[in-house]
């Protein structure tokens, strides 16, 4: 197959200091609740969410009344100061990485897509790969793109966070017993090509530590754009504020 080579768009880049209050706003508003400071996924479509600004004097009561008392509220891109009250859940470092001229995307032949009817597949990939978190509705974020062996769904990849002009891929995942055949690449330029096709550019999140994820990403053609804290807030009890 001959494949005309595609050119990487250009994207205002500013959204992606807060990439998920972007998509959670923008085009996946429809899957999502919250309010005009504080919005998140529905609970069966993905854990996350965020926040049109931590210096808001009112984000914090607007957490609140999202989530209600002693809950975890995810967070992402930032690492905001607590008010009292507030506790850090979980915290880890991640990166954000951004394609560059250098990646060469490819529709891959051997891709299909996936849909409601995978998704018991998809969630048992996942629960073996751990890839990163994963919902029943997942799926509805966008395009999910996987190879199969024998009927058997070995790898997958697809769209999450949607900002504006840019589509970031995740779910990359691959069967332990099928690994080492360069499956998870394939999908990734698989899913890029398409986000290209739509004018968009593709970035990455990863956690820090997963050194040899972030250099196949590298090696591709993706760019580190930044360090960025991850992690889940736990709000206070309502007496407190």
């Amino acid at each position: 197959m001959t494949v005309e080579p595609t050119t990487p768009p250009q994207a205002d880049e500013h959204v992606l200091d807060n990439p998920a209050w972007h998509s959670l706003v923008g085009r996946h508003a429809a899957l999502s609740e919250g309010n005009a400071l504080a919005r998140r996924f529905l609970p069966d479509v993905s854990v996350f969410a965020g926040v049109r600004s931590w210096e808001h004097p009112d984000v914090w009561d607007a957490v609140l009344d999202l989530v209600g008392p002693g809950a975890l509220f995810p967070f992402s891109g930032a690492d905001p100061v607590l008010p009292p009250g507030w506790e850090v859940a979980s915290r880890g470092e991640g990166v954000q990485l951004v394609e560059s001229d250098r990646l060469e995307t490819l529709p891959d032949d051997e891709a299909v897509v996936l849909g409601a009817h995978d998704v018991p597949e998809m969630l048992d990939l996942v629960a073996r790969t751990q890839p990163g978190p994963f919902a029943p509705r997942t799926h509805e974020l966008g395009r999910y793109v996987g190879v199969r062996r024998d009927g058997r769904l070995v790898a997958m990849a697809g769209e999450r966070l949607q900002p504006d002009g840019w589509t970031e891929i995740s779910a990359v995942c691959t069967d332990p017993a099928f690994r080492g055949q360069g499956l998870a690449t394939r999908l990734v330029l698989d899913v890029a090509h398409h986000v290209r096709a739509r004018g968009e550019r593709a970035l990455l999140h990863a956690a820090a530590t997963n050194t040899g994820a972030i250099r196949i990403y590298e090696r591709l053609g993706f760019d580190l754009r930044r360090r960025t804290a991850f992690g889940a807030l736990r709000t206070p009890d309502r007496t407190t504020r």
